[in-house]
This record gives C-alpha cells, sequence and structure tokens, in this order.
C-alpha cells in the first residue's frame, strides 16, 4: 500500500471473519485506516437480503417473506442465499420431473412430444413447500462463540486508540476528556457503535 499517495481515488477494503490473526502492520495508521465491524443481519435486513436475492424470482403471493426472516436469526446473508438457491433447486428439479411425466403421458397417448413450446411451465413460481424443504437443510454458519470473538475484537479495536482522553488544556487547566464541541460529527470513526 506503499507508494499509493500518487493515485487518486484508490480504495484498499478488505473483508474477513479471521480479524484476530490480521497482521498488525495493517492496522497502522496510513494503512486500513478505518475498521468496520459487520454484524449479522437483524430482521429488517434479512427481509430485504431475501428480497434481493428473489427480486428476479416469481414467488407465489402467500410465501410470507417477513415470516422466512423471523425464523432466520443469526444467519449470514450466504446462509440466506443458500435457503433461496435451494429453493429455486428444488423448484426446477419439480419443473423437470412434472416436463417428463407430461412428455411420457403424451407420448404413450401418441402425440408429438416435440411440441412443447406453447406448453406453459409446470411450476412457475416458488411456493411454500420449496422453502419449507430449502429451510429442513439449511443452517447458521456463524455460531454464537465466533460472534462474541467478532464483538470482542471490534470492542478491543475501539478501544486500543489512545487518543481518545487527548485534550489541550484550557486557561492552564486540563480539559475533561469526552467534551469536544463537534456534537456528533466529532464521532465519525466510531463506526463499532
Amino acid at each position: 500500500m506503499d507508494g499509493m499517495t500518487s493515485k487518486k481515488n484508490v480504495f484498499v477494503i478488505g473483508a474477513t471473519n479471521r480479524p484476530e490473526q490480521l497482521d498488525n502492520a495493517l492496522c497502522r495508521p496510513g494503512r486500513l485506516d478505518t475498521l468496520v465491524y459487520v454484524p449479522l443481519p437483524d430482521e429488517p435486513s434479512r427481509v430485504g437480503i431475501l428480497k434481493a436475492q428473489l427480486r428476479k424470482t416469481p414467488v407465489a403471493p402467500d410465501v410470507d417473506i417477513e415470516y422466512i426472516a423471523s425464523k432466520t436469526n443469526g444467519f449470514s446473508g450466504a446462509d440466506l442465499g443458500f435457503i433461496t438457491q435451494r429453493a429455486v433447486k428444488l423448484a426446477i428439479k419439480q419443473s423437470i420431473a412434472l416436463d417428463i411425466e407430461r412428455r411420457k403421458e403424451r407420448e404413450a397417448a401418441g402425440e408429438d412430444v416435440d411440441m412443447d413450446e406453447d406448453l406453459e411451465d409446470p411450476v412457475p413460481e416458488l411456493t411454500k413447500a420449496h422453502f419449507e424443504e430449502a429451510m429442513a437443510s439449511a443452517r447458521r454458519s456463524v455460531t454464537d462463540v465466533e460472534i462474541r470473538r467478532y464483538e470482542a475484537f471490534a470492542q478491543s479495536m475501539k478501544s486500543s486508540g489512545g487518543g481518545a482522553f487527548f485534550k489541550f488544556p484550557e486557561g492552564g487547566e486540563p480539559a475533561a476528556a469526552g467534551t469536544g464541541g463537534f456534537g456528533d460529527a466529532g464521532n465519525d470513526d466510531s463506526l463499532y457503535d
């Protein structure tokens, strides 16, 4: 990362699920200056993630995305992606099986089996059954122990900065810590709260 001063608008962004293994040199000033702890999604976030993942997928009107989100506490975005992808794969498998069955029936009746262009999709949308089966094999990929480890790391990074107690003396007397005049604007780097 040294020598990037001549480049403008270059941002180096890294992500890890093993922050304790970061080399301390990466966390020095001028390197990765801002560390952001991204917690697991809360329920409204899970609703948004599910809706985003299903935005181009036809879903039956009786499928309650909010209910799925309420039952997936502790799931990551990737875990939710597994559920939606699994539901889609189940629907595709069902569609193929029904199409094969329909072809066999047409073949047995002596009809032309190559005239399938006009037939509608036997599984036009994801149903509750697809999601129920997908949820049966879903699991959380981040354990409670790992969450506590991430939160402890975030807290240690937040409290490791020694500049939080620095104040110029006013009128010969040291000022009390935390009495800055910036309001919330001076709190930009506190991304762990």
